[in-house]
């Protein structure tokens, strides 16, 4: 593995905290522990920068001047970046944590906090964001996949897919059952699926609008 694409694959911790003594404070534990960390005083300073692509997760507090943590957990849902957060407060504020929580935050927590506590938080936080960048990556190379298939071959897949035997999906589109099994044969090829298994697997890591029947 390249240098770069090795420092491309470090993680990095974003703390935002309006409490310099805080943010300081949390940035200094993670590098203690070989974790990159950078702050930032506000949401809007985050806002203001570009997000790094690379793994890892935003340590945010609940409650600072103008948007708060939670407005910016709702922003990045939106947006369509589900980065993990860990939320820390000042105040044992329990609806405000069940939101948090039911949102996807990884954890809640109090402030004081053990630095222990934080840097599990935070290890469970990359560990997600990692694996939904692995999900988002197989995701794509199957739509890539999926893309290469005539018509023909994307309905003999979502037939296949639905556990229908080749004579019933001939009779189905009216073509021979070796006609079927031509296509599914050049199916399993375009898809790089081995087995049935994996191209149900790889059918189901496609999105949904491209699993819906076609007019």
């Amino acid at each position: 593995m390249s240098t770069a694409v090795a420092d491309a694959e470090r993680p990095l911790v974003v703390v935002v905290d309006d409490d310099e003594g805080v943010r300081s404070s949390i940035q200094e534990l993670m590098l203690s522990v070989g974790i990159d960390a950078k702050g930032f005083a506000s949401t809007r300073e985050l806002m203001e920068a570009p997000l790094s692509e690379r793994p890892g997760c935003l340590v945010l507090d609940v409650r600072m001047p103008g948007s708060s943590g939670l407005d910016l957990q709702q922003h990045l849902a939106a947006t369509g970046n589900a980065k993990p957060i860990v939320f820390v407060t000042g105040h044992g504020d329990i609806p405000m944590s069940v939101q948090a929580m039911k949102a996807g935050a990884v954890d809640f927590l109090t402030k004081p906090f053990r630095d222990q506590t934080l840097l599990d938080a935070v290890s469970a936080g990359i560990e997600r964001d990692r694996a939904q960048r692995a999900d988002a990556e197989s995701a794509r190379r199957q739509e890539e996949r999926y893309a290469t298939l005539t018509m023909r071959e994307r309905q003999i897949l979502r037939e296949v897919t639905r556990g229908r035997l080749n004579k019933q999906i001939g009779f189905d589109l009216g073509i021979s059952e070796v006609t079927v099994k031509l296509h599914r044969s050049s199916v399993m090829r375009k898809m790089q699926a081995r087995s049935l298994g994996e191209l149900i697997q790889s059918w189901n890591l496609l999105p949904a609008h491209l699993r819906e029947p076609e007019a």
